[in-house]
């Protein structure tokens, strides 16, 4: 199976993107591949097309498959397993985000839970549980609002995301005439310079 140079650029470049998002290099190929495939491919087909081990292919799959991103199906006749994304990007989104709070965020939620319950021995440690419960309440808002969303259809979420494109442009309108009649109300109470 021979990759078209449109496709194999977008692999590659999964590839090397993967390693800075938390995978390594081959996971992320294989996802890749997978995701622009129009039809479900066994792992000897993805091994002949990325060029790499068939037990690299299944420990990439393996790890694909703890991250909740492919789905396996049989196809009749074929004892092999035929693996692919799901079709909808904004349920690899939602799955992918899910994953990831999972993993990296819930534990540091657990850890500074634990130690707010803590009492303060010091001052010292007062200001630290301080600085803390902020870093918890502001994980917990965001993860709250994320997990409200996560709730939400696809076209409904895909909507919100354009009202909030809009939503922070009239914010940012409103800060700078905010900003300019603030400025002129200065100058007109303060007195002039005289050079």
């Amino acid at each position: 199976m021979a990759l078209s140079p449109l496709a194999q650029r977008f692999v590659l470049h999964f590839g090397e993107m993967g390693s800075r998002w938390g995978i390594n290099r081959t996971v992320g190929q294989i996802y890749a591949l997978l995701y622009v495939s129009p039809a479900p491919l066994n792992a000897d087909q993805i091994a002949e097309a990325l060029g790499f081990s068939r037990s690299n292919v299944s420990m990439g799959l393996k790890e694909l498959e703890s991250w909740r991103l492919t789905r396996v199906q049989h196809l009749p006749g074929d004892r092999r397993e035929y693996f692919a994304t799901p079709d909808d990007v904004w349920a690899i989104f939602r799955t992918l985000a899910e994953e990831r709070r999972k993993r990296e965020v819930d534990p540091t939620l657990t850890m500074l839970r634990d130690a707010l319950i803590e009492a303060p021995t010091s001052d010292d440690d007062a200001h630290v549980q301080a600085r803390m419960r902020e870093m918890h309440d502001l994980i917990d808002l965001v993860t709250t609002w994320f997990g409200d969303v996560q709730r939400l259809e696809s076209s409904t979420l895909q909507q919100l995301m354009r009202l909030g494109a809009k939503v922070v442009k009239l914010f940012e309108f409103k800060d700078r005439v905010g900003s300019g009649a603030a400025l002129r109300g200065r100058s007109a109470s303060a007195p002039a310079k005289v050079s």
